[in-house]
């Protein structure tokens, strides 16, 4: 029977053979995407772009929505489509595409040499074409192009610590439309929108304080009608304009036993302008008293209070608790358990996994590896174990942070029922952990096969060279992604045949050539025959061995 695209696209769906769909089921799917408004996640959006090439679809890539443009095969690009093709690309959601990833930064490249960009100062209408892929450009480019580059890192979702440098040092100039920091009012920075999170406390020391404040008043007065991601990126604002006012350190040497305001009462800690009333640290100190503090830890922990307002808050437990905090209280301490040293965590009681999980939220902040270990040894000291949900909520930055033998202890149920990660950051030794793992987590399995691959694909980074052959010469289709491909072990790449490459790649081997300049690539392009190169793979790389020409031969 015929199948059907519409019923492939669930959640956790398989991409199938381009054969088993009619072109125009595929045509259609994909158009119609355009006016249904469906968000497709990056394997499910891979898949579509494979089916489309395999059909010769890719031409009507005008009428297909930009997330979808980001996964198409660049080199299918004409020239002179390229300028609506990358204009249309820049609107897509660059974050479905990991920052630094050759998918990525090919269609920067792609897109730089469409506009005939040849210097790092870009022009008006070059900026107008290149939306959000200003969002990967280096921070030179931001201070040598024109002024209006600003608009174009509104788009951005996030910038490196030397993008927003580079962007407070364009502003600080004075140069841009905003003016000068010390001329801003409300209306200039609330048109500045996204860019605001980037500043840093140089920047925003300058605006008067009137301005500051009023615009603090003006997202607090919103923010109980805010969803959770405008309300994290609202909590960053407060608690940076509230930094800009603050001084670096806290004040906790009282200078009076008196609270020079109103005190703080169990009807006001839910305020939306606590920070503000109560506007330095020793303020905010002076007027908390120990019984408020103990009843309403937890409201008060849902104020986006800043650095300084966390270290009273640590400072008066401790004179409450001492050492031995209540693991009820624990659950509540979101960003402020991260104000704990590694040394005082392993103070904390045993923990259950609920508080292990509250205390991992991502949403809080991020740990120090010595941070997450001890966590996860208080959690191990009441006989805890590690589970799928307990793995997901620790997420691929934190699993990479743990100690090898945490990491060796880590159950193969858990590992089972975890999901994908991403462990990039983890060190070669802990990847090799990892995947021995996820070999014991699937051991039950009868041989590989395409599902077995889709389990074990986010820790292959640590596969030696005889699974990864074993995978490509198993009869199946893996159709390896280019990105999974490059976190491979590059010395176990080496180890790879030309077809063991091709057979593991699939229909993803074209992105081979876009990645012919990554090291571990060029280190294995250059230990193979280039004729073999040539003959087998067929998609242009050079820098094999060649040949040694025959006795005699000119």
């Amino acid at each position: 029977p015929r199948r059907s695209l519409s019923t492939s696209i669930p959640r956790g769906f398989q991409c199938i053979p381009a054969s088993d769909l009619p072109a125009a089921d595929i045509l259609a799917f994909a158009q119609g995407l355009q006016n249904e408004g469906v968000e497709l996640s990056c394997a499910q959006l891979s898949c579509l772009a494979r089916l489309l090439a395999a059909k010769n679809l890719t031409a009507e890539s005008g009428r297909y929505p930009p997330d979808l443009l980001l996964f198409l095969d660049l080199s299918a690009v004409r020239g002179e489509t390229c300028r609506e093709f990358y204009a249309r690309a820049s609107h897509g959601n660059l974050d479905l595409l990991p920052r630094g990833s050759s998918r990525r930064r090919g269609l920067l490249r792609g897109a730089l040499a469409c506009l005939g960009v040849r210097s790092s100062r870009l022009r008006p209408e070059q900026l107008d074409s290149l939306g959000a892929l200003v969002c990967d450009m280096e921070p030179e480019t931001i201070t040598a192009s024109d002024p209006s580059v600003l608009e174009n890192l509104k788009l951005c979702p996030a910038l490196t610590g030397a993008q927003r440098d580079a962007l407070n040092a364009l502003l600080l100039g004075g140069g841009t439309a905003y003016g000068d920091p010390s001329s801003w009012d409300l209306q200039t920075l609330q048109n500045m929108g996204p860019l605001l999170l980037a500043l840093n406390q140089t920047t925003l020391s300058l605006v008067a304080e009137a301005a500051r404040e009023a615009f603090s008043r003006s997202i607090a007065a919103t923010y109980g009608s805010q969803g959770r991601s405008q309300r994290e990126k609202s909590l960053t604002l407060l608690r940076a304009f509230r930094a800009a006012s603050a001084s670096s350190q806290p004040r906790l040497k009282r200078s009076t036993d008196r609270c020079p305001s109103t005190p703080i009462t169990a009807s006001t800690v839910s305020s939306p302008v606590l920070i503000i009333d109560y506007s330095t640290s020793e303020e905010f100190d002076l007027c908390l008293s120990k019984e408020v503090l103990e009843a309403n830890l937890e409201p008060l922990l849902e104020q986006p209070l800043p650095k300084q307002y966390l270290w009273v808050l640590k400072h008066r437990l401790k004179q409450i608790y001492g050492s031995e905090i209540p693991e009820e209280q624990l659950k509540l301490f979101g960003p402020l358990a991260h104000q704990y040293t590694a040394e005082e965590i392993g103070q904390w009681p045993a923990m259950s996994s609920d508080t292990l999980s509250a205390l991992l939220n991502p949403a809080d902040g991020k740990w120090e590896a010595p941070q997450v270990q001890q966590l996860l040894s208080r959690y191990q000291a009441t006989g805890g174990t590690l589970t799928g949900p307990l793995l997901q909520k620790m997420g691929g930055r934190n699993l990479c942070n743990l100690q090898e033998e945490q990491i060796k202890e880590i159950p193969p149920e858990a590992i089972r029922t975890a999901g994908q990660f991403n462990i990039s950051s983890c060190s070669q030794t802990k990847k090799d952990q990892l995947y021995r793992n996820t070999q014991e987590a699937f051991a039950g399995q009868a041989g590989p096969s395409r599902a077995y691959y889709c389990q074990i694909r986010s820790y292959l980074g640590g596969a030696p060279a005889k699974d990864l052959k074993d995978l490509a010469n198993a009869g199946i289709a893996i159709d390896m992604d280019i990105d999974t491909f490059l976190a491979l072990n590059p010395d176990e790449m080496q180890k790879l045949s030309v077809t063991d490459v091709k057979n593991l790649l699939g229909e993803n081997l074209p992105y081979l050539k876009e990645a012919e300049n990554e090291p571990s690539v060029t280190r294995w392009v250059t230990s193979q025959s280039q004729q073999e190169l040539d003959c087998t793979l067929g998609i242009g790389l050079q820098g094999g061995m060649q040949e040694p020409s025959p006795a005699g031969a000119t």
